[in-house]
């Protein structure tokens, strides 16, 4: 694992433009994409030590969902409320789909890869991975940049469109798509992902978080459109936690409607996993040591580590405790839904920038990487996607 520095594609900009990839810079400036630098891997570091950890604690994490779907003391732990129990449980119970998620992973080229958390609901950064990620490997390969059979561990599109036919075949083809569109990331994977439903047979419908209504009929109700199409199948950029918060969240098991990603998914969603993925798999190669932060068990882990909410994005409200110092902190929302303490895994530092692995699965399969590094040890709203290639 190298980090080079190479001189960006002169047109990159106007590449980004026909791509449809308006969102590589934030509104204030920030620029989220960076291609000044790239990662070089060998195939035996993809392979073995992070396609295989990503197989690895896909199976882990799934059968933790199972357990906890079936174990309201479990939900209750996770912060879920008591009536959305039942919308777990059956969620899960009826196989509810799932379409992908991403592991964020501490690895510096000599393994294990350790897992961070585990972003399984509303990730982003899936169109920079599948789409713009490959299309900087063909030009640099097409300027002699790269060799000409420099590879890259993505195969994100492909999965993607191939589980969308899957869930076609079980759902219907009619898919509705929503986030709050004021906010050109959510948009733009909104919209990429439209386009992935749109190649697999389905009929696509963009709206806006708000413009999804809820419509009573006798005793009977249902989610609608603002053109009063009834909603069946809904991916949603928004995370369960806020749905369940939302006045329509309690109308959701009666709704008839189906959630991608599916409810059983919220479970997996909360950094509460990483206890109990470590109670129940002490030792793993892969697992960090973890502890709910009212569990005593948290002082084995000493004087040096990291507190993370439960339910938190982008870095916000972690803090990062070196020798009983606090050495990092991020603001944010998610205060006051409770913590875990985990141990510190060494995140690699190239050139000054800390670098951390987001491996993605799509259904039941790993899929490709995307590279997010900053300049601190927590990774925030202000680090850079950089990519990849495997080096022949």
């Amino acid at each position: 694992m190298r980090r080079h520095i190479l001189s960006p594609r002169e047109d990159w900009r106007a590449v980004a433009a026909d791509a449809g990839y308006d969102f590589h810079t934030s509104e204030d400036g920030h620029a989220v994409w960076c291609e000044d630098a790239v990662y070089a891997f060998t195939l035996e570091q993809i392979e073995q030590d992070l396609e295989a950890p990503t197989v690895e604690l896909h199976r882990l994490c799934l059968d933790l969902a199972a357990e906890i779907a079936e174990s309201p003391a479990l939900m209750t732990r996770l912060g879920i409320p008591d009536w959305a129990h039942s919308l777990v449980t059956r969620s899960h119970r009826a196989r509810e789909p799932h379409l992908y998620g991403r592991f964020d992973l501490a690895y510096d080229g000599t393994g294990p890869a350790k897992l961070l958390e585990y972003n399984a609901d509303t990730p982003t950064a899936l169109f920079e991975t599948a789409v713009f990620q490959w299309r900087w490997l063909e030009d640099m390969r097409a300027s002699g940049a790269l060799p000409t059979d420099a590879d890259q561990f993505n195969s994100v599109h492909e999965r993607l469109l191939a589980r969308l036919v899957e869930i076609r075949s079980q759902i219907g083809d009619a898919l509705h798509l929503t986030c709050m569109t004021e906010f050109p990331e959510d948009r733009g994977t909104v919209g990429y992902l439209a386009d992935c439903a749109a190649q697999a047979g389905l009929k696509v419908r963009l709206v806006d978080v708000s413009d999804i209504g809820l419509r009573q009929e006798g005793g009977h109700q249902s989610f609608i459109d603002r053109g009063g199409e009834p909603v069946r199948l809904l991916f949603k950029l928004y995370p369960w936690e806020w749905l369940l918060r939302d006045s329509f969240g309690p109308a959701i098991a009666a709704s008839g409607t189906t959630f991608v990603e599916p409810a059983w998914k919220m479970v997996l969603s909360n950094k509460g996993i990483l206890p109990l993925l470590w109670d129940r798999h002490p030792g793993h190669p892969n697992l960090l040591p973890a502890y709910f932060e009212d569990d005593p068990q948290k002082f084995e882990l000493g004087m040096s580590f990291a507190r993370k909410p439960l339910l938190g994005r982008e870095g916000a409200n972690v803090t990062i405790v070196l020798d009983g110092e606090v050495a990092a902190v991020e603001d944010g929302p998610y205060a006051g839904n409770g913590y875990v303490r985990q141990a510190l895994a060494p995140i690699p530092e190239f050139n000054g920038r800390r670098v951390v692995i987001g491996s993605w699965v799509v259904g039941d399969k790993p899929a490709g990487m995307i590279l997010r590094e900053g300049a601190g040890p927590i990774s925030n709203d202000t680090s850079q996607l950089v990519p990849h290639f495997i080096a022949p």
